[in-house]
């Protein structure tokens, strides 16, 4: 694959990701190979690092800290690259963006998660956002965002796999587990949860298993794969993160939920793009169906992630959750 099929193929989930379409178009034109991407968007982070200490104002530092960590993130998502150093760099950066823009934001981690709680310590609910299977806790800001904005608290994560634990932990289909251990620490007796991508099953798995989840919301996510059926690159990337092929095969034969939605009790929402045609995945209207509360909102044009169609389904999803945990809607 060539450097600008490469980034052609990731422009709606980078722009989605709040990455500014001219400077991600001048990276990838900085990229002769797909081989070189994972440098360019490094580069390009370093250089947001470098305004950031430049800066004339601590809002203005910490405003290009948190691009700068977007970048380093979206380095980890090439096929070759010093993934371990650009994940731990992101994660370095969101830290300093935070100490900048959110004082009273708090590191937390545990056994198999690691993230960042922000909002008001008198948040009526959290909200936990859990990224996908090469995604991580410094992507899905937008949304994140738009959470804090109806008064919850988000507690964005890298769970086993993901983000800067990926280079020390592989993926596990009992992500439910991590879901309970971060209510825990998080010392909550209820706590909502949005999943996005592979998230999305995480989510999914979570509110029929663990009985702390309140409400959920899936976006994107599969309700069951194939592994025979999917794509070499998609194979690649999930043997890179579930640490080799056999390991890949059997996690993907775990990612079903046929057994589990009916077992979902809480208010739960799928969010799919109907542009989103992944063969050897199965995208969530049967989740919306069989679970007893589910509710399904089809995006005709959107693609994976809905990063084409961020108005479309954003707001919308922000509100459900903010109704479904508090009972006002934001």
């Amino acid at each position: 694959m060539s450097a600008a099929d490469f980034a052609d193929a990731r422009l709606s989930r980078a722009t989605g990701a709040g990455l500014d379409p001219h400077a991600y178009l001048r990276a990838a034109a900085g990229a002769a190979r797909a081989e070189d991407w994972s440098g360019s968007l490094i580069r390009t982070a370093r250089q947001y690092v470098t305004r950031a200490r430049r800066a004339a104002s601590p809002v203005s530092a910490g405003e290009y800290e948190q691009a700068a960590a977007r970048w380093f993130h979206f380095a980890t998502l090439a096929a070759c690259g010093d993934h371990a150093r650009a994940a731990a760099e992101a994660d370095a950066a969101m830290g300093r963006a935070l100490a900048l823009l959110e004082p009273g934001a708090r590191r937390i981690e545990g056994p198999g998660f690691a993230g960042w709680l922000r909002g008001p310590a008198d948040a009526k609910a959290v909200v936990v956002v859990v990224p996908g299977l090469d995604s991580g806790k410094e992507e899905f800001h937008l949304l994140a965002s738009a959470l804090l904005r109806r008064g919850l608290a988000v507690f964005a994560m890298d769970g086993p796999g993901q983000g800067v634990l990926a280079a020390t932990t592989t993926v596990r289909a009992d992500y439910d587990r991590v879901i309970g251990r971060v209510a825990d620490a998080l010392g909550l007796d209820r706590v909502g949860l949005v999943g996005l991508s592979l998230g999305g099953y995480y989510a999914a798995r979570s509110a029929a298993l663990e009985p702390r989840v309140a409400a959920a919301a899936v976006v994107s996510g599969p309700f069951r794969i194939d592994w025979e059926a999917l794509a070499p690159v998609l194979r690649e990337i999930i043997a890179r993160r579930a640490g080799g092929a056999g390991a890949a095969r059997g996690f993907t034969g775990q990612v079903d939920l046929s057994a589990l939605a009916p077992r979902i009790g809480c208010p739960l929402l799928v969010v799919d793009g109907g542009q989103d045609l992944v063969p050897g995945v199965v995208n969530g209207e049967p989740l919306a169906r069989l679970a007893a509360h589910g509710e399904y909102l089809l995006v005709p044009h959107g693609d994976h992630l809905l990063g084409n169609a961020r108005p479309d389904w954003l707001p919308a999803t922000a509100d459900w959750l903010a109704a479904a945990l508090t009972g006002t809607g934001g």
